[in-house]
C-alpha cells in the first residue's frame, strides 16, 4: 500500500548517506580509477579506451540481472521477514570485497572479473535502498528523496575522485578506500532505517511472478525506454572525460588528473542545484513529465557545445549544462518512475528495473564511446552522440502520460 506518513529528517540523513556512499564507490572507479588501470601508451591509446568501455560493459550486463532479481525476491520475502535489509546487506558486502580485489588486478580480463562483482553488489543494494521510496514514502516526498539520490550522484563523484587526486593515492589504495566507505556507511544505514517486516497482503502472488511483467504496462515502458537513453547520452558526455583530456586535448597526466576533479567539481554544483530545485518543484507542481522533458534537452545541449568547439574552456560551461541537464533529469525522473510504478506488490521489482536503466545507461555509454573514438580516431562523434541521444531520451520520456493511469 502507498505510505501516507512523512518520515522525518532522520530518514532523509541516512537515505542521502547511503546513496553517497553507493555513488562514491561506483562512480570513481569509472571516473578515475578504471581508466588509469587499463590506459595504454601514446601511440596506442585507442585501445586503453576500448578496454575501459568493455569492461564497464560487462559489468553493466552483470548489474541488468543482479538488480530486478535482487528487487523481485525481496518483494517475495515470507510473512514476518524484512524484505529489505537482508539485500542491502549483501550487496554492500559484496561491493566491499569486490572493491578490494579490484585494486590488485591487471588486464582487461582481470579487471573486468573484479569489476563484475562489484556492480552486481551494487546492484542488488540499489534496487533494496531504491525501493524505500515507493514502500515507506507518500508521493509528496518522493520528489525529495529523489533529490537525494540525484545529488548525491555528483556529491559521490568529488568526494571519490578529490579524495584519490588530492591525498595522492595510488590505485590498490583507493579502491581501499571506496571498500571502507561502503563497508560503514551502507551497513550502518541498512541498519538504521527502519524495514517494514513483510505481510501476506504485499507479498506478490504466483500468477504475478513474471519478472517483467510491468513492461507490459505502456506509460511505465517508455518511461524505462526514454530514462535508458537518456542515460546512456549523460555517460557518451561524461565516462570518457580523463581519456579526452589526456588524448583529445593532449594534456599530461597530472594535469589531466587536477581539471578532470575540477570539471566534476563543476558538474557536482550543478547537479546538486538542480536537483534540489527541480525535486522540490516537482513534489509541488506534480509536472514531473514536463520538467523531466525538459532536463534532457538541457542536457543534449551540453553535448553539442563540445562537439563544436573542443576546448578546455567550453568543456566547463559543458559540464555545467551537462550537470543541469542531468540532475534535474535524474531527480524528477526516479519520481516520476515512482509515480507510474504499475504494482504495489512489486515496488523493489519495478525499481529495480528503473535502477537498471540508469545504471545500464551508464556502462553503454562507455563502450558505444570507445566504439565512436576508434572509428573516428578522436572524441567530436562521441559528444555529437551524447546529445542527439539526449534529445531521443527525453521525447520517449514525454510519451508516457501519467493522468491516463
Amino acid at each position: 500500500m502507498t505510505a501516507n506518513t512523512k518520515v522525518g529528517s532522520g530518514w532523509m540523513t541516512l537515505f542521502t548517506l547511503a546513496w553517497l556512499a553507493i555513488w562514491t564507490v561506483q562512480l570513481t572507479p569509472v571516473q578515475l580509477l578504471l581508466p588509469l588501470q587499463l590506459d595504454t601508451p601514446e601511440d596506442d591509446w585507442i585501445k586503453g579506451v576500448v578496454s575501459s568501455g568493455l569492461v564497464l560493459g560487462i559489468g553493466g550486463l552483470a548489474g541488468i540481472v543482479a538488480g530486478p532479481v535482487a528487487g523481485a525476491l525481496s518483494d517475495r520475502a515470507g510473512a514476518g521477514r524484512r524484505r529489505r535489509r537482508p539485500w542491502v546487506l549483501g550487496g554492500v558486502g559484496l561491493t566491499a570485497v569486490c572493491l578490494a580485489v579490484t585494486g590488485y588486478t591487471a588486464g582487461p580480463w582481470a579487471v573486468g572479473a573484479a569489476w563484475v562483482g562489484v556492480s552486481i553488489g551494487v546492484a542488488v543494494s540499489s534496487a533494496a535502498f531504491t525501493a524505500m521510496i515507493a514502500d515507506q514514502l507518500p508521493p509528496r516526498q518522493r520528489g525529495a528523496a529523489s533529490a537525494a539520490v540525484g545529488s548525491s550522484q555528483a556529491v559521490g563523484i568529488v568526494l571519490g575522485v578529490g579524495l584519490v587526486v588530492l591525498l595522492g593515492l595510488d590505485i590498490a589504495t583507493g579502491y581501499w578506500m571506496l571498500a571502507a566507505i561502503i563497508a560503514v556507511v551502507g551497513t550502518a544505514a541498512a541498519l538504521l532505517l527502519p524495514d517494514p517486516a513483510a505481510t501476506r497482503e504485499l507479498r506478490p502472488d504466483r500468477s504475478e511472478r513474471s519478472l517483467f511483467a510491468s513492461l507490459r504496462d505502456r506509460d511505465f515502458a517508455w518511461m524505462l525506454a526514454g530514462r535508458l537513453v537518456a542515460n546512456i547520452g549523460n555517460a557518451l558526455g561524461t565516462a570518457l572525460f580523463l581519456f579526452f583530456l589526456l588524448h583529445g586535448l593532449g594534456q599530461p597526466s597530472a594535469e589531466a588528473q587536477d581539471n578532470l576533479l575540477l570539471l566534476i567539481v563543476v558538474y557536482t554544483v550543478f547537479v546538486v542545484i538542480a536537483s534540489v530545485l527541480t525535486g522540490i518543484l516537482s513534489d509541488r507542481t506534480g509536472n514531473r513529465r514536463g520538467l523531466t522533458v525538459a532536463a534532457a534537452f538541457v542536457q543534449a545541449a551540453s553535448g553539442l557545445v563540445i562537439a563544436l568547439v573542443p576546448t578546455f574552456e567550453v568543456t566547463m560551461i559543458a559540464a555545467a549544462l551537462m550537470g543541469l541537464g542531468y540532475g534535474a533529469f535524474s531527480t524528477v525522473g526516479l519520481a516520476f518512475a515512482a509515480d507510474l510504478l504499475p504494482d504495489e506488490k512489486d515496488h523493489a521489482r519495478d525499481l529495480g528495473i528503473v535502477n537498471v536503466t540508469a545504471a545500464l545507461g551508464q556502462l553503454i555509454g562507455p563502450v558505444l564511446g570507445a566504439g565512436f573514438v576508434a572509428l573516428v580516431g578522436g572524441f567530436w562523434l562521441v559528444f555529437a552522440a551524447a546529445a542527439v541521444l539526449s534529445v531521443v531520451g527525453g521525447v520517449l520520456t514525454g510519451v508516457a502520460k501519467p493522468w491516463t493511469r
